[in-house]
């Protein structure tokens, strides 16, 4: 059985950008989906949801992103658009 394809984010919306944003964060970090839940303190797929645009992350959470990728202002995990 194949696995089935990963759909692209489409970031011609807000949702998008901000799940692109937040992969690209992710993984500037070095940081694994595993890696990430953890140091943030929710499960992988949700840390996958959140870069798949399906959910956007509650702004509780935002502070603790912010500090598992090393971003100093939670600000930065916006996109610029």
């Amino acid at each position: 059985m194949n696995p089935r394809p990963r759909k692209e984010v489409d970031v011609s919306t807000y949702e998008g950008r901000f799940a692109a944003r937040l992969k690209a964060l992710r993984e500037k970090a070095g940081l694994s989906h595993e890696e990430a839940a953890e140091q943030i303190g929710v499960s992988s797929t949700t840390v996958y949801h959140w870069e798949s645009g399906r959910v956007i992350p509650a702004v509780p959470k935002f502070p603790k992103i912010s500090e598992a990728y090393g971003v100093g202002k939670t600000r930065y995990l916006l996109p610029n658009e």
